[in-house]
């Protein structure tokens, strides 16, 4: 108890030497933004985070993995301030983790005789963690915007047909159709940002499919270029993309629906066939019971 009280009280020490460095460093970037004229009002624990993620280390511990910074682009976070959100997560997450189990060991296995293991995983998982999350969360945003291509396919014909050119069109949408295509019009949003700061359309366009690495949307955006250098005659090629997505989604249902199948199956082998049994076969078993007990 006396080893733990101590370590208690160094690791609040640190702590406050560390708000209190933390603290100075966000009243010099409130009056360096004050100064720029930027009053941009955040929370405490925003500005602490940023400071974290704005550090060496932590733009060292994004930097060095290539990996990282394709899942980030691939999640939509390519701002600054988001970069520095996961590299504070992914400097505060091992330390919180070694502390979190560092406390739990001494709480109730004081007695164990090797007390460096649990830490050292505590701290490995803590730093695997962030990663785990963040190619989650990546994944996740791939089939949603997958899934929102059958819905943004039809809406483009439409404007075609409207008479609109491509570069139009997207402007539409991307201001239009927020609340229907969200992760879509994103995107959208942010090609059309460097179009205007003097960019091509169609290189913004193949850089954002090879960044997000869906094949929908990639298909779409080598439809999208071909209108763009042809000005036309992509029409039938964005229905027969729409009947093939339309297909693949069919496919794709079919086999989730066979493999739920399959698992029900099971559940009600493992479930309901035990008490078949029992409801069938239990008064047989009790009368040959009651027959060898007489």
């Amino acid at each position: 108890m006396v080893l733990l009280a101590s370590a208690m009280l160094f690791l609040g020490a640190l702590l406050l030497i560390a708000s209190s460095l933390l603290e100075r460093r966000r009243r010099e970037r409130q009056v360096a933004q004050r100064l720029q004229g930027h009053m941009v009002r955040e929370s405490r624990l925003g500005s602490w985070l940023r400071i974290i993620g704005d550090s060496k280390f932590g733009q060292r511990s994004v930097s060095m993995d290539s990996e990282t910074q394709t899942l980030l682009n691939r999640l939509g976070w390519r701002r600054a301030s988001q970069r520095s959100l996961y590299a504070a997560s992914q400097i505060g997450m091992p330390i919180v983790m070694l502390g979190v189990v560092l406390f739990l060991q001494e709480l109730f296995f004081s007695g164990a005789s090797n007390k460096w293991l649990l830490p050292v995983l505590g701290a490995g998982l803590g730093y695997l963690l962030p990663k785990r999350l963040l190619a989650f969360a990546a994944k996740r945003r791939q089939r949603i915007i997958a899934i929102e291509i059958s819905t943004f396919i039809p809406l483009l014909r439409i404007l075609f047909e409207s008479g609109m050119a491509v570069e139009q069109a997207l402007r539409v949408l991307g201001h239009e159709a927020q609340k229907l295509l969200p992760e879509l019009t994103h995107e959208i949003r942010l090609i059309l940002a460097r179009v205007d700061s003097g960019l091509e359309l169609g290189q913004e366009l193949n850089k954002t499919a090879t960044v997000l690495a869906v094949d929908e949307f990639t298909d779409t955006c080598v439809i999208l270029q071909q209108l763009i250098q042809q000005g036309g005659g992509a029409m039938k090629s964005l229905l027969a993309l729409k009947q093939l997505l339309d297909d693949r989604r069919l496919t794709r249902l079919q086999e989730y629906i066979s493999k739920m199948s399959a698992k029900m199956s099971v559940v009600m082998m493992l479930f309901l066939f035990p008490a078949l049994l029992i409801v069938l076969a239990g008064p047989g078993f009790t009368a040959i019971a009651r027959a060898f007990a007489s």
